[in-house]
């Protein structure tokens, strides 16, 4: 049996994306630093700002034929007043550990003749988003992705991305009204998305996607961002 190992599995999109991949019949490795009620598959408990521990935790997990970089944080400072322990902890777990769950997991899916890895960026990545550092980082998680496309895919490896739209989880649950009431005036459906619907579009790209689909970025946004 194939596995994944998913991170931010505990709620939202990483919660979607670990019933979709159990659904699928994967064996599903869920890892994130606080759960809650439901838990898929094998429970890693682990702060994704650790960074330098990552490669060990790697180790320990054993065989990943497929990893989802999903782990995020946003906080919504004002642009003259964004603590410095904030942009540490967003470039941290959203950028810095991605990077090194890659860097961890690629040399056994080389090995292996191949694998998926599926990074979580966000529309936030085109934007100018009105959270500095969260739209650095994703913006980051792209360059990333074509980076270690080019890097693996001579070995079969396939690295690509999602960009979401604004999508129904505790993240967009704390944006002011305005941000919220934006969305509403530019999606073509007049609604939120979905975390299952972000979750089929990773489940692809991570299971099923043909092999030239690679180091591009899929975007699930609805018209939130059309490009």
């Amino acid at each position: 049996m194939k596995r994944v190992l998913i991170t931010g599995a505990a709620r939202g999109i990483g919660l979607a994306t670990a019933r979709a991949f159990a659904a699928a019949g994967w064996s599903v490795i869920s890892l994130d630093k606080e759960f809650g009620g439901e838990v898929i598959g094998q429970r890693v408990d682990f702060d994704l700002r650790r960074t330098e521990e990552i490669s060990a935790l790697v180790a320990g997990i054993g065989t990943v034929d497929a990893l989802v970089n999903n782990a995020a944080v946003l906080y919504c400072d004002p642009a003259d007043r964004i603590p410095e322990e904030h942009a540490r902890e967003i470039l941290a777990v959203n950028l810095q550990a991605p990077g090194a769950l890659i860097g961890a997991v690629a040399p056994g899916m080389t090995e292996r003749g191949g694998g998926r890895i599926v990074n979580v960026s966000s529309v936030a990545a085109f934007t100018g988003h009105p959270d500095l550092w969260y739209g650095v980082s994703k913006a980051g998680l792209l360059n990333m992705t074509k980076f270690w496309a080019r890097v693996l895919g001579p070995k079969r490896v396939l690295v690509n991305a999602v960009a979401p739209g604004p999508t129904k989880t505790r993240m967009y649950d704390q944006l002011p009204q305005s941000r919220r009431d934006e969305v509403m005036r530019v999606v073509y459906s007049g609604r939120v998305c979905e975390p299952e619907e972000v979750a089929q579009a990773i489940l692809w790209l991570g299971s099923a996607c043909p092999e030239y689909v690679n180091g591009t970025t899929l975007d699930v946004n609805n018209g939130s961002y059309p490009r």
